[in-house]
């Protein structure tokens, strides 16, 4: 068995991840391991922007306001306004990086508009393809410094008397492989392939809070999952993400009968919050009625939004007619793996930094365009963090682990299942009747879902073992939520409670059911 000494292990190749890797590297002894290869993320596919605030006539302050309402005010103030306040900050390091934002002749910005934003605080590059822009140019730095093993499937985390000291993955040959380090940080992003519709890669299944769950470290707010409302479909089945910033540049969400969808819903029209925008496109699609998004106002289309052009040449949609066929999917988890503002897990030596964690910043749902601007902000502070650490050099003895004898017998079922189940009774409307019906299917994989026993499986178990574990607990964490909050939606709850603004659900192996606590006591108790 091969095995892999470092100071700092990175699993994920997203925003965080790089931005980490990058920030660290020069101080550290950084391996960055990635389940497929390095362009395979999230961040890469992001058509949209970066929030931040830079123009003189923007407020750090309006952007803070903007953050809580778009999360119900749910949202942790402190940790909030540290990540609006970096914004300008960190939009300065990425230039130094490299990365070149859209301006203007006149040399300034060309700032955007999204969904509950009420300025214009969007930065774009390469117009809609931002996040290419941004991943390659970490990737070229990236490399220059750190080790990248790709094609490297992270299966289990190595805790060694309470504390993570490596993880443990399989290669492309079914080999297993040893990485140990002091610190180990996931950055592995969210689960959007937990459903059938999602604006997610591939790649994208819950791994590092599945991973994070099964070493012992406490999750939080998993039951909030943001669904987009503009995923472009085509035969009923999602064919990429249709950006926010077209509805910020004049986009109009219309009926099959040409009625404005959006009217008298919301103050803010089709840049009301995401989850109001999604709902009200679900309404219309369960019913078998078809919803378009209405660009026909839009002038020079094909300029602006590159990437949703190629999008809908692929699909097979004449942009022409200037009708887009939308529908909501999977797109962001707002919970995850509970941390500290610079990413530290309640596992002693184990970091998490952008979408698998959850710092309490995006509330119930996230504001547009403030994931690009999560992965930077955190990522830099974990790497002052870490640098600034005593834990330098290996206190634990690597040595190769006896990797489990025991083969998991009981047949898994297929990811299409798993997408199935959720997509039916976990999505953007939920029931009890609904969650109850969808946690009785996951009660039949109890044994691989609840244990850390390290099972022998081969890359597509563990990956299906890792959905029905994430999928078990947003489940379950939406069934003890009785109320309805931003991105989670009960029909038989159908208002928010005053009670339910201070409780958390949180999720732990090592109580096996989620249970609700008082969040400002019970964070308390998390030793920063």
């Amino acid at each position: 068995m091969k095995v892999f000494t470092s100071d700092v292990i990175i699993i994920g190749s997203g925003i965080a991840g790089l931005m980490a890797a990058e920030l660290l590297s020069f101080d550290k002894n950084v391996i960055l391991i990635t389940k497929s290869d390095v362009f395979s993320s999230n961040s890469m596919m992001a058509q949209g922007g970066i929030a931040a605030v830079v123009d003189k006539e923007d407020d750090w302050r309006d952007h803070f306001l903007d953050t809580m309402r778009a999360g119900c005010y749910y949202n942790s103030g402190d940790v909030t306004e540290l990540l609006v306040r970096q914004g300008a900050k960190m939009i300065e390091k990425l230039e130094e990086l490299g990365v070149q934002f859209d301006k203007g002749k006149d040399g300034k910005y060309l700032l955007g508009q999204e969904g509950a934003h009420l300025k214009r605080r969007i930065l774009h590059a390469g117009g809609d393809a931002t996040g290419k822009e941004l991943i390659t140019k970490l990737i070229s730095r990236v490399k220059q410094n750190v080790t990248i093993h790709d094609h490297m499937d992270a299966i289990d985390l190595i805790i060694e008397n309470g504390r993570c000291n490596g993880v443990v993955c399989i290669d492309e040959d079914q080999h297993y492989v040893q990485y140990f380090a002091p610190h180990v940080v996931l950055a592995t992003g969210g689960a959007g392939q937990l459903y059938s519709v999602t604006s997610n890669d591939m790649s994208i299944t819950g791994d590092g809070m599945a991973l994070a769950y099964r070493a012992g470290a406490r999750l939080a707010d998993m039951e909030f999952v943001q669904f987009h409302p503009t995923m472009l479909v085509k035969n009923g089945k999602g064919a990429g993400l249709v950006s926010e910033a077209v509805r910020g540049e004049g986009g109009r969400l219309i009926t099959e009968d040409g009625k404005l969808l959006m009217e008298g819903k919301h103050e803010l029209g089709d840049l009301a919050p995401r989850d109001v925008v999604a709902r009200e496109i679900f309404e219309k699609v369960a019913n078998n009625q078809k919803v378009y998004l209405d660009i026909r106002r839009i002038k020079e289309f094909k300029r602006k939004f590159p990437s949703v052009t190629a999008l809908c040449t692929k699909a097979g949609i004449e942009l022409e007619d200037g009708l887009i066929p939308i529908a909501p999917g999977a797109h962001f988890v707002m919970g995850g793996v509970e941390t500290t503002s610079y990413g530290k897990t309640t596992v002693e030596g184990l970091y998490a930094i952008g979408e698998v964690s959850n710092t309490g910043v995006h509330g119930a749902n996230r504001l547009a365009s403030n994931s690009l601007l999560e992965g930077v902000v955190f990522a830099n502070e974990l790497a002052r963090a870490i640098i600034h650490s005593d834990e330098s050099i290996m206190k634990t003895n690597v040595k190769p682990i006896a990797y489990i004898d025991q083969t998991y017998s009981q047949r898994l079922p297929t990811q299409g299942e798993v997408q199935a189940v959720m997509s039916k009774y976990v999505g953007i409307v939920r029931t009890k009747d609904n969650l109850l019906k969808a946690l009785k299917w996951f009660e039949k994989y109890r044994e691989v879902i609840q244990s850390n026993q390290r099972y022998v499986l081969s890359c597509e178990q563990h990956t299906i073992r890792n959905m029905l574990t994430v999928g078990y607990l947003i489940t379950a964490s939406a069934l003890c939520r009785k109320e309805s909050r931003g991105s989670h939606f009960r029909l038989d709850y159908p208002l928010a409670s005053d009670h339910w603004l201070n409780q958390t659900v949180f999720c732990s192996i090592n109580k096996q059911e989620p249970y609700v606590r008082n969040k400002k006591d019970y964070v308390s108790n998390f030793v920063i």
